[in-house]
């Protein structure tokens, strides 16, 4: 509900009957009022009326508490009914009964609906089936005209065709026959005339070839055996050259040998001599000499050595001090390996005296 402020009139009743008023207080009587009215409707009204027409209901309070209020200078913007009820659960039970009807009522008319559309359904199938049916036999009997005529217009049209193609075939045959007598009577003349051209170059050829192959060929068999006759001394000339080559090489290599042989003889002549002058001492130098190529070859495998694992018990030098002194510990007992090998003491000699032849 609300004042309505645009009636000047309902404006006037209202402030007389709510001036002073909380909303609270007016909110009170219109509903008081309200009530009221919606009691004196349900006295007049059955419990199933109620019930099952409550728009009705509702429509009759909203009428006479509208016009009731309207004198207050109230008007009523809206009523709703959110429900009725009662303690003894009779509306409660009305509606479980109406419910069982109301889903007896729709389980009756679903069954009769389908039962209903069953039929129609069936009747449409066997319209269907019938007017197909008919529908295939004018088809049928429209096919089977189509085929009578068709095959007696193709009879017709065949029987033309063959008289057609007959008389086109005679008349190509008698053509073939007229142009193969033509062209056997083309090949004989011209057959004669072959002959007689191939004649004519038979004579042509052999004259040409005497002219230009038969002459040039005993000149060109003459030039061959002229230039194989000169071949053949060069070949000759060329193998006595070649002889006296290798004869003057192998003299020149021998003397050569025997020269080198002679040279090699006299030094080591002059070796022999000078060990048994020097003895020891030409010992030591050769010693001497090859030394250096010994400590070569004991120190050469670490120059190709990829990786070095080195054990050790924790005590003296480490790493790469550790190798060299390897190396330089094997050098230092190379005296004394060539000592126990030749008899010659690297660190004695120099204290001996030269003995002389």
């Amino acid at each position: 509900v609300k004042i309505q402020g645009q009636n000047k009139e309902m404006l006037a009743a209202a402030c007389q009957m709510f001036l002073g008023k909380t909303e609270a207080e007016i909110a009170h009587i219109a509903l008081e009022t309200l009530e009221g009215h919606q009691r004196a409707i349900m006295a007049h009204m059955t419990v199933e009326e109620i019930y099952k027409d409550r728009q009705k209901f509702s429509e009759q309070v909203f009428k006479v508490a509208s016009s009731d209020l309207v004198n207050m200078g109230i008007s009523v913007v809206s009523y709703t009914l959110k429900d009725i009820h009662d303690d003894q659960d009779y509306l409660h039970s009305l509606g479980k009964a109406r419910t069982a009807q109301v889903q007896k009522d729709a389980r009756i008319g679903e069954a009769e609906a389908k039962r209903d559309a069953g039929i129609r359904e069936a009747k449409a199938k066997q319209e269907k089936v019938s007017a197909q049916y008919l529908s295939e036999i004018e088809m049928a009997k429209a096919q089977r005209d189509y085929e009578l005529k068709k095959a007696a217009y193709d009879i017709e049209v065949n029987t033309r065709r063959a008289q057609a193609d007959l008389a086109y075939q005679l008349q190509v045959a008698k053509t073939k026959q007229q142009i193969e007598e033509q062209r056997v009577q083309v090949q004989v003349v011209e057959r004669a005339q072959q002959v007689a051209v191939q004649e004519q170059e038979i004579a042509r050829r052999e004259k040409e070839l005497e002219a230009r192959v038969r002459k040039p060929a005993e000149a060109e068999r003459y030039k061959l055996e002229r230039l194989a006759e000169a071949e053949k001394s060069q070949l000759i000339m060329q193998a006595e050259a070649e002889a006296a080559s290798v004869r003057m090489r192998g003299e020149a290599e021998a003397f050569a040998i025997g020269a080198r042989a002679r040279a090699e003889a006299e030094q080591m002549a002059k070796k022999a001599e000078a060990f048994q002058l020097y003895q020891e001492a030409a010992q030591l130098d050769m010693l001497l000499e090859k030394l250096p190529q010994v400590a070569e070859e004991i120190s050469g495998p670490l120059t190709s050595a990829n990786k070095i694992t080195l054990v050790s018990s924790g005590s003296g030098t480490m790493g790469a001090a550790k190798v060299t002194g390897e190396v330089l510990d094997i050098l230092t007992r190379l005296p004394e390996s060539v000592e126990r090998l030749t008899g010659v003491s690297i660190s004695q000699v120099n204290h001996k005296p030269l003995r002389t032849a």
